[in-house]
Parts: C-alpha cells; sequence; structure tokens
C-alpha cells in the first residue's frame, strides 16, 4: 500500500484511539510524577526550609536552582541513548532514582549534601522529557503531536495544581521534612507500573492490531520525506530556527520556573495567612493553565499551526506579570489576579511550541535537539529560580522578581515570532 493511502487510512482505524487511554495516561502520570520532585521545593522554602537548615535565604535561593544545574548536564546523552536503545527503560530507572533522591531532601540536614542531593535529583529528572518527546514521536502524527504534547506537559501544571492545594495541609500536618519523604515514595512504586504498561514503538504493543500498527507506522514514514537530511545533530546548529528555539525557551523556563518554584513565597509574604491557605491560593494559575493548554493544544492540531499559538500568550503572561510588579505592594488581589492570568497564559502553548520541532526536522535528529532546546530551558530555569529567589531574599518582598520574570516572557515572545517557516511546510501537505 502506498504511504499516501496509508496516511489517509488511520482515521479509519478505530483501535488507534487506543493509543490514547492506554499510552497517554502512564505518559502523565509520569512526568505529573517528576515535576511533582522539583516543585515541591518551593513549599519547603515557605514553610522555613531555610530557618530549619540555618542558611541564609541567599543560600535557600541557590539550592533551590541547583536542581537545574544537574538538571541541564545529560539532556543530550539521554536522548542519544533514547533514540539508539528506547526510552522506556531509561524512564523506569529514573523514576526510581528521582523517587529516592527527592525523599533524601526531606532527610538530608547538612547543606552541602542537600545542595549535591538537588543536583542529582536534577540528572535523574532530565532524563524524563526528551525522552517522552522521543516516544510521543513515535506514537503520533503530526496532526495529532500538539494534543499529545499537550497531554505530557499537563502533567506539570495539573501537579502543581493539586500539589498547591495538598502540600499546604500536608506540611502542617506532618512537616516540610516528612512531606518531601512521603512525596518521593510514588515515583518508586509507579516505575514497576511503567515497566509493564508503556512501549517504545507500535509494533511492541500487544494491545493494538498489527494492521494498525503497520499503518501507523507507514504513516509516520512518510511524514519523514518531506523533512529535510542532517547526517548528525550537530549539523543543525546552522538551521536559524533551532537557535532561535533554544534562546525562546531559556527566556521561557526563566519565567515559568521563576514562578513554579517562588510562587508560594511571593503570596505568603504578600498575604498574612497559614501555609494551607497560601497552597490553594498558588493552585489557581495552574488551574487556568490546564484549562488553556488543552484548548490551544486542539485548535493548533485542527490548523496545523504553531507559532500563531505561541507567542501571544507569552506576550500576555509577561505583560500579565508587569501588571503584578506595579500592584504587589500596593493592592496584594489585583497583583494576584495579575498572576492567575499569567500563570495560565505561560503554560499554554506548550503542545503547539514542542509540535515545531518534528516539522522542521527529521526523526533522526529530534531527539538531540529536542535534549538541546530543553537543556538551554534548564539553564534558563536556573537563571530564574536563582534569581528570583535572590531579589525575594534581598528586598523582602516579590515585586522585583515579577519585573524579571515579564522581561523574560517578553523576550520569549518576540523570539518566536522571529521564527522562520520551513520551507516545506510552505507547501501543500497531507489531509
Amino acid at each position: 500500500m502506498p504511504a499516501e493511502a496509508s496516511y489517509s487510512n488511520l482515521k479509519r482505524r478505530a483501535d488507534l484511539r487506543r493509543r490514547w487511554g492506554y499510552l497517554m495516561p502512564v505518559v502523565f502520570v509520569t512526568y505529573s510524577l517528576a515535576y511533582l520532585g522539583r516543585s515541591n521545593f518551593g513549599f519547603g522554602a515557605a514553610a522555613g526550609l531555610a530557618r530549619s537548615l540555618n542558611i541564609t535565604e541567599s543560600r535557600a535561593a541557590f539550592l533551590s536552582s541547583a536542581f537545574f544545574l544537574g538538571y541541564f548536564l545529560f539532556q543530550i546523552p539521554a536522548a542519544a541513548y533514547a533514540v539508539r536503545r528506547g526510552a522506556v527503560r531509561l524512564i523506569f530507572l529514573a523514576l526510581i532514582s528521582w523517587g529516592i533522591f527527592s525523599a533524601l531532601t526531606g532527610v538530608i540536614r547538612s547543606y552541602w549534601l542537600l545542595v549535591a542531593d538537588r543536583l542529582a535529583l536534577g540528572v535523574a529528572e532530565s532524563l524524563i522529557f526528551p525522552s517522552m518527546l522521543i516516544l510521543l514521536t513515535n506514537w503520533f502524527t503530526r496532526a495529532e503531536r500538539s494534543r499529545a504534547n499537550a497531554v505530557l506537559i499537563l502533567g506539570n501544571p495539573v501537579t502543581v495544581t493539586w500539589m498547591a492545594a495538598v502540600t499546604g495541609y500536608l506540611i502542617r500536618a506532618v512537616g516540610w521534612q516528612m512531606t518531601f519523604i512521603l512525596e518521593g515514595i510514588p515515583s518508586v512504586v509507579w516505575a514497576f507500573i511503567w515497566i509493564l504498561v508503556a512501549r517504545d514503538r507500535p509494533v511492541q504493543a500487544s494491545w493494538l492490531s498489527p494492521q494498525s500498527s503497520a499503518e501507523l507506522t507507514r504513516a509516520l514514514a512518510y511524514e519523514q520525506t518531506a523533512l529535510p537530511n542532517y547526517s548528525n545533530w550537530t549539523a543543525t546548529l546552522r538551521v536559524p530556527g533551532v537557535v532561535l528555539l533554544c534562546f525562546q525557551f531559556f527566556f521561557w523556563s526563566f519565567g515559568v520556573y521563576g514562578l513554579v518554584l517562588w510562587i508560594p513565597a511571593m503570596i505568603h509574604s504578600g498575604l498574612s495567612r497559614g501555609i494551607e491557605a497560601v497552597g490553594v491560593l498558588s493552585a489557581a494559575p495552574f488551574l487556568l493553565g490546564v484549562i488553556l493548554m488543552l484548548m490551544v493544544a486542539y485548535f493548533s492540531d485542527r490548523i496545523l499551526k504553531r507559532r500563531a499559538f505561541v507567542w501571544p500568550f507569552l506576550m500576555l503572561a509577561g505583560l500579565a506579570l508587569f501588571c503584578s510588579y506595579a500592584t504587589a505592594g500596593h493592592n496584594f488581589w489585583l497583583a494576584y489576579a495579575a498572576l492567575i492570568v499569567a500563570g495560565g497564559c505561560m503554560y499554554a502553548p506548550y503542545g503547539p511550541f514542542f509540535a515545531i520541532v518534528p516539522e522542521m526536522l527529521p526523526s533522526t535528529v529530534t531527539g538531540e535537539v529536542f535534549a538541546l532546546i530543553n537543556t538551554c530551558g534548564a539553564l534558563g530555569g536556573f537563571a530564574g529560580t536563582w534569581l528570583v529567589g535572590w531579589l525575594q531574599a534581598l528586598t523582602g518582598n516579590s515585586r522585583d522578581g515579577f519585573l524579571s520574570m515579564s522581561i523574560a516572557l517578553l523576550a520569549a515572545g518576540v523570539i518566536t515570532l522571529c521564527l522562520p517557516t520551513p520551507a516545506h511546510l510552505k507547501q501543500p501537505q497531507p489531509a
């Protein structure tokens, strides 16, 4: 059967819908657990981590950002391994590792040992995201990819939403140290569910018929025929869009992680309420992010446009954070409302954003390029968490942190506008 016919036959394969019911739930939960291990640190900081360990606020800011130093080190080697050997076993080992390191955050009392633990946690979690994106490119076509990416990355705001609501009460009940331990255990247990369910390619899945597996494999191969060839991933650095995506994701991650790690402390400093109330209030921006991510991914796949669904939301997030900067210290609730808008908008475009690379580059190099972009994002996350936390400690309020995140997100929006459209996407595409 010709590849074009195979591509058009996919919609008639009803059992291909099982990908969304079998594969995507375990992908979603796995990334959710990864995000839990990095984002609950902000609640430990708001609950008095620095005071408990007798360290300065500036040292606590470096401790929170140490995660990202480890996170950026192994992105590209992990992606190369996932492309050549498969992502499923790599993710299994990472789940067990980060569950242990996350729990140790609540056990270790030495500052420098804790820094080493957070670095190791970053290394373990660095294996996940590029591996997951590679896995999804093996399972979903271009017309589905934005939604698949969105379901994966929904693990980010969904986790922060429930974690923000629950962790505050958990800290109140058992303390921040025991909270880290309890929230590290599920990752180790889930690793064994993951290895039983997840598969690297359609041909390996027992719940997919051989005919559907063959059709999907041919359709994915057909998509590759329109893409340019590169001898290795380093050759893609000469592609202008790749370099721009790296800079863009640096600034985007600066804003996102600055908000995720420090929003509990920001709210706590502006509102004299208990840690459980801070947790509930911290959840609202991420709940809006969940809703917007699903909507944006759906419409992006419907019209097969990516860039137009990314830059407006980043610009709006930057403007909303500037409103928080202008009103923080004068009107808490107005600043908080702007914070909700900013949080929702900075999460909205993730689905279409990570659909850009597979539409620019062939599958032989997308894994390493995903990892390179995410590495730059890790550096942006390090810069954002450190600078925002340092400004919070230096000034005693969150205003300067809002301003720095606002500038970063506006820069990310402007860079997205400058992305060139690949030549092959200017031609008519398969239906």
